[in-house]
């Protein structure tokens, strides 16, 4: 109960805040027609795009909204001295009866259902908006004996309601692929991330199947020495390692099977740097750190392996965005030397040893430790090793007490598409 009053009274909330910015929005206006107050006004794009980026109850919409305006118009018009009170609300009061209109005609229509159709929505809407039109000012015949109906007349209420509509439905789908893109690059994210984990999960169940096959071992030498007790606890051991590795692997297929259904590839190389720099930029502002991003790419190509470009490009870029103290510069660049791909990334950090840039690839290998002083996992680096390896390149690594660079070989045939 409480819940579906609280949704309700934030629905009825944006319902008003519809109606205000409507009747707003419609004293920004042109009034093409003679004799009249009929005008073509913004409060029309106002309703429609609100009503667009919400799911909005249209009817209940369409009223509150004709009296709002109703009564906005009657208020600027009573400051008129020679204009009554009841001929500003007979003045006005067709208007109301667009608003009401045009709410129905989007609710029996469903333009809802015409989102992701934007020349379907915009002709539907433009429809509504004819029709609200001409019944509008057939109201202000009835109520102020006028009427303008004629072909011209009729041409230019056309002519608007398309233009007000594709306008509309224009900033409408704008909005929609931004969202988008954002909830792919989120899942992009997401995909790298999980991408990196079956690997590890895949290295894991080699262990165990090597633990499994020396657990079974153990047990036919126990056996064979006559240690019946203990041979049977290790047989019960090397079963339950196998149950494990069945667990692992039902968990493997079900991760691979994400990764490969929610990589939306392919993806072009200038788009992944987009998403990486974006990322990492948000990543270091979260740290407090001021980091300018330096991004350089030669020749832009389609690639089907965006998870793992993505997650070995994210694992180094955010190793330079914590080398780097308070301020610094990571440059990201992509080059294309005879059949390979050179990636690079360099940043302005604290720097490698000379001693530890043999090693850094290394599983267990970390400099980082946290307020206690303990180390970090350290697997970040022999991560990014292993991924470059099942890209059939390699990776190297620069460093000095000023700069640091991470450089990335792959056969282009490896990461590229057949279009560029």
């Amino acid at each position: 109960m409480h819940s579906k009053y609280l949704i309700s009274r934030a629905s009825l909330t944006w319902i008003f805040l519809i109606a205000i910015l409507t009747a707003i929005g419609s004293e920004i206006k042109i009034m093409p027609f003679a004799n009249t107050t009929f005008r073509f006004g913004l409060g029309t794009i106002v309703f429609f795009l609100c009503t667009l980026l919400r799911p909005t109850p249209f009817i209940l919409a369409g009223i509150i909204t004709s009296i709002v305006t109703t009564a906005f118009r009657v208020i600027i018009t009573s400051t008129t001295p020679d204009v009554s009170l009841i001929d500003s609300i007979f003045l006005h009061l067709p208007a109301a009866a667009f608003y009401i209109l045009f709410a129905l005609c989007l609710q029996i229509l469903n333009i809802h259902r015409y989102r992701e159709k934007p020349l379907m929505l915009g002709l539907l809407v433009a429809f509504s908006e004819v029709i609200s039109n001409l019944a509008e000012q057939l109201f202000r015949f009835l109520v102020n004996s006028y009427t303008f109906l004629l072909v011209h007349d009729l041409l230019i209420l056309l002519a608007v309601a398309l233009l007000r509509s594709f306008f509309v439905v224009g900033v409408y789908s704008s909005i929609l692929i931004a969202e988008q893109k954002k909830r792919v690059q989120e899942m992009l994210t997401i995909g790298s991330d999980l991408y990196v984990e079956t690997l590890y999960l895949k290295k894991s169940m080699n262990h165990i199947e090597t633990i499994t096959a020396s657990g079974f071992d153990l047990y036919r030498q126990l056996k064979s020495q006559g240690y019946r007790t203990e041979s049977l606890q290790a047989l019960h051991i090397a079963q339950e390692i196998h149950e494990v590795k069945k667990d692992s692997q039902r968990i493997y297929a079900g991760i691979s099977k994400i990764v490969g259904e929610k990589s939306f590839g392919p993806f072009r190389m200038s788009e992944l740097l987009h998403y990486i720099e974006d990322g990492n930029r948000k990543y270091s502002e979260l740290l407090g750190k001021e980091i300018h991003f330096k991004v350089s790419i030669d020749m832009d190509f389609q690639t089907k392996e965006h998870i793992a470009l993505l997650a070995l490009l994210n694992n180094l870029t955010a190793n330079a965005i914590e080398a780097i103290e308070d301020q610094g510069v990571i440059s990201i660049a992509i080059k294309q030397q005879l059949d390979d791909i050179v990636i690079t990334v360099c940043d302005n950090g604290k720097g490698i040893s000379q001693g530890d840039t043999t090693i850094i690839f290394e599983p267990g290998y970390t400099t980082k430790y946290n307020m206690e002083g303990v180390a970090a996992t350290g697997i970040g680096l022999s991560h990014v090793a292993e991924l470059v390896n099942k890209l059939n390149g390699f990776i190297t690594v620069e460093s000095n007490n000023q700069n640091t660079m991470f450089k990335i070989t792959v056969p282009t045939q490896t990461i590229q598409t057949g279009e560029t």
